[in-house]
């Protein structure tokens, strides 16, 4: 599940913002940008959280360039003539700027606003007109697809969390044309992967890795069954792209 990694923020900030973001999402505690660069690598990454001390700016501007698929904030204590600060922070392009006292009670919420993923259910929010998700329980579990895209997801996991057995779901949210559940939660981790793979510090080894496909092979045979693409073709089609691809009759398995 996402991760945010949290560089020099300390252990009751770090709570507070805990608490702000949805539960799937887990706040880690980072001692070093090397220690989150290490993580994002490894880990569905949602949101950067970075502490001002010595070279907090470069630091987070570096991160931003590298990884844009992933707002970094900055949290610290600005006061009033920090007024070059903060225009450097958005020269910079980073996810926002956190300002202790101020903005701690409401950090998390912040957070999820302009989280990764939360971008990318934008770019998607009209998958489930297109795909024929016109019931309720065919929309949450292209939900559950979307919110699951770091983890190894079957049609079972996802019967399960809407309580369900694995037939009597497969079956309601194929109803009236949709595609098959199987391909549906494909084409989630496919459009993650092609808005990781727009970052230069992602490579498409490590975005198989961090979406738990099995090898690179099925991470290829993947991304050509649901965008007609291989994996270093995907970053400019980036996830509408791929959901328009997915469109043009690659809905439905032949088997």
């Amino acid at each position: 599940m996402p991760v945010v990694p949290a560089v020099g923020v300390e252990a009751a900030r770090r709570a507070m913002l805990q608490r702000g973001l949805p539960r799937r999402v887990r706040v880690r505690a980072c001692r070093s940008i090397r220690d989150a660069r290490a993580l994002l690598l490894r880990e569905l990454v949602d949101a950067i959280v970075v502490g001002m001390r010595p070279g907090w700016l470069d630091d987070a501007a570096a991160l931003a360039a590298d990884f844009r698929a992933v707002p970094v904030f900055v949290f610290g204590a600005f006061r009033p003539d920090d007024g070059e600060t903060l225009a450097a922070c958005q020269e910079a392009h980073l996810g926002g700027v956190l300002v202790e006292t101020v903005d701690e009670p409401v950090a998390g919420e912040l957070i999820a606003a302009r989280s990764a993923g939360r971008r990318r259910g934008r770019q998607l929010a009209d998958a489930p007109r297109l795909l024929r998700l016109t019931e309720p329980i065919q929309r949450a579990a292209w939900e559950e697809a979307l919110a699951r895209v770091g983890a190894r997801t079957t049609t079972a996991d996802i019967a399960r969390a809407l309580r369900r057995t694995r037939e009597h779901l497969s079956r309601e949210f194929a109803a009236g044309g949709a595609p098959n559940l199987k391909r549906v939660i494909d084409l989630a981790r496919t459009a993650c992967a092609a808005d990781l793979l727009a970052s230069s510090g992602y490579d498409t080894g490590v975005v198989a890795r961090i979406l738990r496909f099995s090898s690179a092979g099925h991470f290829t045979a993947t991304t050509r069954r649901i965008a007609g693409v291989t994996p270093a073709e995907l970053a400019p089609l980036g996830p509408r792209g791929v959901l328009q691809r997915f469109l043009r009759g690659r809905t439905r398995s032949r088997i």
